[in-house]
């Protein structure tokens, strides 16, 4: 059957075609504006919530959207500026709550990875046989797809939310919104295709021979990728630091009790004051969590210009800190207990991180029976440094994320300086990972190498002595019948070849069994009688 001849689906022409790409760009456009608009909507329903319990509201609903509308956007890393102010100066406002960006690049991340799967599940009209599903929305068209969509929609939030008191800076708008976008956009479309991105690919191309081969190291190699490996320890270890730094925070907390308890009610009096101070706080946990961690790596934090907090800092905490509880559970000089728990931070994560280090390098089922497939001490070595390296620059990235400006002159700045925590983090966890993880390798491997030689001895066949060798049996002498003259009428005859031997004599020829075979001479007995 050819393809002349075999009755299928022909191939689509070009405005064909081009009507498949334009209908899956409008349904990339649709899922990213409902993106935007389910995360902005959810926000706004919190915001509500809370104006409508509050017994004296400064603003009226409208406000209220405007104020949903500029935290929706701060939760993309877009700095806001706030113009009522005491002294008249606008005041900034940059520190973004980690938790509530997680909902909106939750809702991005997934309208990237669903709109390259254009199916709908519907059959065609004829209810033809997998007709109705329309085939998959190339990764470029999706990608762009639902960045346009989710930022035509940030834009009109954006000029909504100009007209209230918490106001967009619009450089931040025009650097942070679209650059969030894309990239979780396009971690969504490369999680659904499992392949590069064309703009990765082509920067992945004009780079050296080292660096092409950097994000695919080991994928030709026996025993798996280093890449993933490598990926999945820094997420790790990244993952270990900001746990770490929440035990800290936690434990700082009930240090300082008394202290939270009292600005948590100086702050307001009402329920439902309370309830908006306790989900501030809530959502500022994340970041709290990562300034632990840098307080446990050494670099610490700050708290305004010249004020830093870290284990070894002699600088104490200003005195005109707002009252808030996460605030005022900021550890003072020489912190007691937690001083000593300061190594505890890095050595949980490089321990980690050599451990999965080691896992990747024995092929990660612990203890192996042979060495084929199995990373070598350089390759776990140098794969324990691209592990460390990536979960500094992610942690640095995390804890320049977690800080920001909250006004001017003392809260300039508030939290980790992130080239500081990522240079620490990535000199601890290789410091502490690199003999974990050649160690755990080592005793995981232990033993291998002599059951392999031992094998190898088995398999190997042993020389045979000289003395040993059995010398083949020499061939019998040749069977030469009887002259003609004295055989009996009954006798079986053989060929009067005289070089004929008794293996030359084929099956059919003659019969093993007869007794006689191959006599010259009567049987002995009794002579018949006449």
């Amino acid at each position: 059957m050819t393809r002349w001849t075999d009755r299928r689906t022909p191939p689509s022409s070009p405005p064909a075609r081009s009507r498949d790409r334009w209908a899956g760009l409008g349904g990339s456009l649709l899922d990213g504006a409902v993106a935007a608009v389910l995360g902005l909507g959810s926000l706004a329903v919190l915001v509500i919530v809370l104006w409508i319990s509050s017994p004296f509201p400064d603003t009226g609903p409208g406000g209220a959207l405007h104020l949903a509308a500029s935290v929706w956007l701060l939760a993309h890393g877009v700095e806001l500026v706030r113009t009522e102010t005491l002294s008249g100066v606008p005041a900034p406002v940059g520190v973004t709550p980690l938790l509530l960006a997680v909902v909106p690049v939750w809702l991005l991340h997934r309208a990237g990875r669903d709109a390259v799967g254009g199916e709908d599940g519907e059959d065609g009209e004829d209810g033809g046989e997998g007709e109705g599903d329309e085939p998959l929305v190339a990764a470029g068209t999706a990608w762009s797809g639902v960045a346009a969509g989710y930022l035509g929609v940030g834009a009109m939030a954006a000029l909504y939310a100009s007209g209230g008191t918490l106001r967009p800076a619009w450089t931040w708008t025009a650097v942070s919104l679209p650059l969030v976008t894309v990239v979780t956009s396009g971690v969504g479309v490369w999680t659904a295709q499992a392949a590069v991105p064309w703009p990765v690919r082509r920067v992945l191309e004009r780079l050296p021979s080292a660096g092409r081969r950097l994000p695919t190291a080991g994928t030709v190699r026996p025993g798996g990728r280093t890449g993933p490996s490598v990926l999945r320890a820094a997420l790790a270890g990244t993952a270990t630091l900001v746990g770490a730094g929440a035990l800290l925070v936690g434990a700082s907390l009930v240090w300082h009790g008394g202290a939270t308890r009292a600005s948590f009610l100086e702050l307001t009096g009402g329920w439902s004051g309370r309830c908006a101070v306790l989900l501030l706080a809530a959502a500022l946990l994340p970041n709290a969590a990562v300034w632990g961690a840098a307080y446990g790596l050494g670099p610490g934090f700050l708290l305004g210009a010249g004020h830093v907090i870290g284990p070894l800092s002699t600088a104490r905490p200003p005195a005109l800190l707002p009252p808030f509880p996460l605030l005022a559970a900021v550890p003072t000089t020489g912190a007691g207990p937690l001083l000593w728990a300061m190594g505890a931070v890095p050595a949980a994560a490089g321990v980690t991180v050599g451990w999965f280090v080691a896992g990747a390098a024995c092929g990660g089922r612990g203890r192996r029976r042979s060495r084929d497939g199995v990373w070598s001490a350089g390759r776990t070595t140098a794969a324990m440094t691209m592990a460390g390296l990536l979960c500094g620059a992610l942690f640095g990235g995390l804890a320049q994320a977690a800080g920001g400006p909250l006004g001017v002159a003392a809260l300039a700045h508030l939290g980790p300086v992130g080239w500081q925590v990522g240079g620490a983090a990535a000199v601890w966890t290789v410091g502490v990972g690199m003999p974990v993880a050649l160690c755990v390798r080592a005793w995981w491997l232990r033993g291998t190498g002599k059951a392999e030689r031992r094998g190898r001895r088995m398999r190997r066949p042993r020389p045979v002595p000289e003395s040993s060798v059995v010398p083949a049996p020499s061939a019998p002498p040749p069977l030469v019948p009887a002259p003609a003259g004295v055989r009996r009428p009954g006798d079986i005859t053989l060929w009067e070849d005289p070089d004929l031997k008794p293996y030359e004599v084929l099956s059919g020829e003659v019969d093993p069994f007869l007794s006689d075979f191959g006599r010259s001479e009567p049987p002995p007995g009794p002579a018949p009688n006449p």
